[in-house]
């Protein structure tokens, strides 16, 4: 076994894998406020948005998204004449993105209802308007609480990156599986490729807890 003859490729998939995991959980952060907020709206027609959204991504396979952004949605778009085709890293950013965005919109919901109604009260007798309540009363005291579960939701993003080389994104499984096709060494190539999806998750693990703990600190600092 010749295990840093193999280092090089899949140190280039390893950067696409970082990169395609950096995009998603932005996206997926964007989407799970948006969506968390949005399903809390007064708004009929947005909570029913909301929620619609909500429902599609977390009730159908993160595969299957993957798949009808990059194979059906250009044919959809061609039928009306427009031209709908997805790079596969957009493609691939996308999916990941509102998959996790649909389950970070549910610990989003949960934890602005988690803020003590007294407080809420307060805030309707010092006559905030709903945004600013929302803004300077909810969002500080719940964003906290929200860390921990984001930080399970990042990890899982990061590993599910690995279905992108489905769509011929040359990211790290992908790397593995071309190495693997032309070396047929399985043993070190799949040990190769647990081992670096496991410092990645590590790595990932530790700048969540720091971002936790950071705004553990800043909620201090308000109250």
């Amino acid at each position: 076994m010749d295990w840093l003859s193999y280092s090089s490729a899949l140190m280039e998939g390893a950067w696409v894998t970082i990169q395609l995991t950096l995009y998603s959980t932005v996206v997926g952060a964007i989407a799970s406020f948006a969506l968390g907020i949005g399903r809390l709206s007064h708004s009929v027609a947005l909570r029913s948005l909301s929620i619609t959204i909500i429902e599609v991504f977390r009730g159908t396979s993160l595969l299957v998204q993957l798949f009808w952004l990059y194979f059906a949605l250009p044919i959809l778009g061609e039928s009306m004449g427009l031209d709908w085709r997805l790079d596969p890293v957009v493609a691939g950013t996308l999916a990941l993105g509102l998959n996790i965005g649909a389950y970070g919109a549910e610990v989003v919901r949960g934890a602005i209802q988690a803020v003590p109604h007294s407080q809420l009260e307060a805030a309707k007798a010092l006559d905030f308007t709903e945004r600013q309540t929302l803004w300077r009363i909810s969002l500080p005291q719940a964003i906290p609480e929200m860390m921990p579960s984001f930080g399970n939701l990042a990890v899982q993003n990061l590993k599910d990156t690995a279905l992108v080389s489905l769509i011929s994104l040359g990211d790290l499984s992908f790397r593995a599986e071309q190495i693997r096709n032309f070396t047929q060494d399985s043993t070190t190539i799949y040990t190769l490729l647990l081992l670096m999806y496991f410092g990645m998750a590590l790595v990932l693990t530790v700048l969540m807890k720091l971002l936790e703990r950071a705004t553990g600190r800043w909620r201090a600092q308000r109250s």
